[in-house]
């Protein structure tokens, strides 16, 4: 059986008809291949480029609800203003800075300034007399009143003294304040706004340090059993006079 016999024009013709259909059937495929690839897949999740962008921030207008979601999908906190790694307060330990004052004992009475051997010469004279009132002018008064009690300062300085003695007249408290005037002194604080002459000098010692002599002195104010209940408390408790440098009585008690 002889085969169909196309004309040679045809034949001729059939390779730019098979060509031209092929670029017809390509350019038909393709927006349907570029959707295939740029289509995401239903189960994929969304990426939030704005989460992950490191210089993301939050929308002002945006309502609390979506401001919280944001930051669930990893926009980061804003750091606290204080660094807690560098937060390391200072305290100055004005204490460990400041040099310690040594207490000088002065055991000759004539090498006192003047205004303190003024006054400590009117307290024994004032003390000797049996009059308690010669005490009043030596005092001061208002913020300078002379300190006789630990606590608020009374109204009347002398009721006050009376009422420490054991006689009404105050006489026993006039004799102890003879007394420990008749012992040395120690300067404290020196340069400082606390500096000042302290009776008896045991006020500033160590009472197991005492000397023999020092002892009788100590002996010749208390006794033997009030020295041993000051051992037991750390110190001389008994009464102490203080004198600042300018001449002023700043203080007349018993404690520590």
């Amino acid at each position: 059986m002889t085969g169909l016999r196309l004309p040679s024009s045809l034949r001729h013709a059939l390779p730019t008809i098979a060509a031209t259909l092929s670029l017809t059937l390509a350019l038909s495929a393709l927006p349907h291949a570029g959707y295939a690839l740029t289509e995401p897949e239903k189960n994929q999740p969304v990426v939030n480029d704005k989460a992950d962008s490191p210089d993301a921030q939050p929308d002002p207008d945006a309502s609390e609800d979506e401001l919280l979601e944001e930051q669930k999908q990893g926009i980061p906190m804003p750091d606290g203003l204080i660094n807690k790694k560098n937060d390391k307060t200072v305290v100055p330990d004005d204490k460990a800075d400041a040099p310690e004052i040594p207490t000088e004992f002065i055991h000759d009475l004539s090498k006192l300034p003047e205004p303190v051997k003024k006054l400590r010469v009117a307290l024994v004279e004032a003390a000797a007399s049996g009059d308690i009132e010669r005490l009043r002018p030596l005092m001061g008064t208002g913020e300078e009143q002379t300190q006789i009690s630990i606590g608020d300062a009374p109204e009347d300085p002398i009721a006050a003294l009376k009422s420490l003695s054991g006689d009404p007249d105050g006489r026993e408290i006039m004799a102890i304040l003879l007394d420990i005037l008749s012992t040395s002194a120690a300067h404290i604080d020196k340069g400082t706004a606390n500096d000042q002459y302290v009776w008896p000098y045991f006020a500033e010692k160590s009472l197991d340090a005492l000397t023999p002599p020092e002892q009788v002195e100590l002996y010749r104010i208390v006794t033997a059993s009030d020295v041993s209940d000051m051992k037991e408390f750390g110190s001389y408790n008994f009464y102490r006079i203080g004198i600042s440098p300018d001449g002023k009585w700043k203080f007349f008690v018993a404690g520590d």
